[in-house]
């Protein structure tokens, strides 16, 4: 195969053009000369922007690190440091909002760095002088954003690549009827249930992250991010999930650090032109500056990677955080039919209108009662508590589910064959109110409304006697000793305040697990009187194949 004289020259004039053009790429990245007025304007409102929402100004954050016992670590410890609110928090607002006024953070910050990039212009002008430093301040810009969209999204990937964020549904979940959830539920379920695609998630979520801890797959990582999380807003628009504020939070960042190379992928994909990417990189003469570079990318790789995969690895399996964490009774786990039902003494016969009598009743493998009555009840619509570290707290068996559905904690006395039950949903909260914006640092449920209490409703703390609480035992340590931490010491030490929960203490009588007699006083007040027979129920979805927690 030969080649004629006129392609030849063709090919010459190519290569002397890629090479001027590669010549004045390295010229124009020399000198800050080059860039149009136009853009240096949009890069100070860029910069002011992109700082603000990227660094941490809200003191509270800071008063969450200095709080962390880092020789005793909890997963959430690494991740509340990782997900903290920035822009404008110092006006009250937050990225954390779940309704359309979650956006104002954007909006106002937005507003204030076009204020401060115009006096910024403005004091150029006045002073005939600009320092010409815009390449070097769009190196650390860079630099800022990545790290920050790699650290944040790393402690949102860890949470699907070892499936705790939207966990299996529990046997309740199971019985109930589908068209008792709402839209977030029912997606949130449909991810549940097939564990490995959850994982597949996490998985692209976090190589996302890490390759924005390097400048030169920096784009690789950012076109990962633009693409997972601007899914998970669309979704999280499309079902009502509550969370699209913060996904949209990445969603900015990402595009931000694609926008630099989307004009030369044009230029070489769609003009065929060549292209040469040339970029900044600072040269670190002094060895302090090499050092200090290599420790802070090996500390922060080193803490936001191969520390977090491990305590997130010791979460899922021993305290997965939306799941309770401690073991039910083994003799009571399983599905029951209410076959005989007497309040007051009085037996209920079995009707579907009936709005007092149990339909049907399940025990968790863990300490949770659910039982279904048809007297619909406020819906719960947050996700499910993300943060706590009281199995009375974690509520994703309860929340985005209707249609009479109540789920109750209980604490066994297995002793004295004795069931202290409490309602999950509780009442005078921001949850029963609809609230769904999650204002602490933690992400979890929102804050309590300040209601007051009347004296006959506040709650009783010695409504479980100390002889009890011996047979109980302290629930802090009835988990793995591997998954223990300062964090749940800490919140299992905090007494509840102003907590109005439905309560019922019921002894529990049973052989073998076939037939179990609840008798006792119900939330009412009322003397009940429970029969249930075990049945088998064969699902048709089949079992998941990678479970979240140790009940044995």
């Amino acid at each position: 195969m030969s080649i004629t004289t006129s392609n030849s020259a063709e090919i010459t004039e190519e290569s002397n053009r890629g090479r001027t053009v590669l010549t004045d790429a390295i010229k124009a990245n020399q000198t800050d000369k080059q860039w149009p007025e136009w853009q240096k304007n949009l890069f100070r409102i860029a910069f002011i922007f992109f700082v603000s929402i990227s660094l941490p100004w809200n003191p509270e954050w800071y008063k969450v690190v200095f709080s962390i016992d880092w020789t005793n670590l909890h997963y959430r410890d690494p991740y509340d440091v990782a997900r903290f609110g920035s822009g404008l928090e110092i006006f009250g607002r937050t990225l954390f909002g779940s309704s359309m006024n979650g956006y104002a953070t954007y909006v106002i910050t937005l507003i204030f760095a076009v204020v401060v990039g115009a006096l910024w212009t403005l004091v150029v002008k006045i002073l005939k002088k600009d320092p010409q430093h815009y390449i070097q301040l769009n190196y650390w810009l860079r630099t800022i954003v990545r790290y920050r969209a790699g650290i944040g999204i790393i402690g949102f990937g860890f949470t699907k690549l070892l499936p705790t964020q939207m966990p299996y549904p529990s046997l309740g979940l199971l019985n109930t009827d589908f068209g008792d959830f709402t839209l977030q539920k029912i997606y949130w379920l449909s991810v549940g249930i097939v564990p490995w695609y959850q994982v597949f998630a996490g998985v692209v979520e976090i190589a996302g992250g890490v390759l924005l801890f390097f400048r030169k797959t920096t784009f690789l990582g950012a076109v990962l991010l633009f693409g997972a999380l601007g899914d998970i807003v669309y979704v999280n628009f499309a079902y009502d999930g509550g969370v699209h504020v913060y996904s949209s939070y990445f969603v900015i960042l990402s595009a931000f650090l694609m926008v630099q190379d989307i004009p030369r992928l044009y230029n070489l994909f769609i003009l065929e032109r060549f292209t040469v990417p040339v970029n900044y990189y600072p040269t670190f003469t002094k060895v302090w500056q090499k050092y200090a570079r290599i420790g802070v990318k090996s500390a922060v790789i080193g803490v936001f990677l191969f520390l977090f995969f491990y305590l997130s690895l010791v979460n899922f399996l021993y305290d997965p955080y939306k799941q309770p964490s401690t073991a039910g009774i083994k003799e009571l786990r399983g599905n029951y039919n209410v076959t005989e039902f007497r309040v007051n003494n009085k037996v209920i016969p079995y009707s579907p209108q009936d709005t007092v009598r149990w339909q049907w009743a399940t025990f968790e493998k863990w300490t949770s009662l659910t039982f279904k009555v048809n007297k619909p009840t406020k819906l719960d619509l947050s996700n499910g508590g993300g943060s706590p570290m009281k199995d009375i707290s974690r509520t994703f068996e309860l929340t985005g589910t209707g249609g009479g559905q109540r789920v109750f904690h209980y604490y066994g006395d297995p002793v004295a064959h004795v069931l202290y039950l409490q309602d999950k949903f509780k009442a005078a909260s921001g949850r029963e109110l609809g609230a769904r914006d999650a204002t602490d640092l933690s992400g979890g449920a929102p804050k309590p409304k300040k209601n007051k209490l009347r004296p006959e409703d506040q709650p009783d703390p010695n409504w479980i006697s100390k002889a009890a609480w011996v047979n109980i035992g302290d629930e802090v340590n009835k988990i793995d000793s591997r998954a223990a931490s300062t964090r749940r010491d800490r919140e299992f030490a905090e007494a509840p305040k102003n907590e109005k929960r439905n309560r019922m203490i019921l002894s529990y009588q049973t052989t073998d697990g076939s037939r179990v007699i609840l008798k006792g006083i119900d939330q009412n007040r009322d003397s009940l009187y429970v029969v249930l027979d075990r049945v088998s129920k064969n699902y048709v979805l089949p079992k998941s194949t990678l479970d979240a927690g140790k009940y044995d």
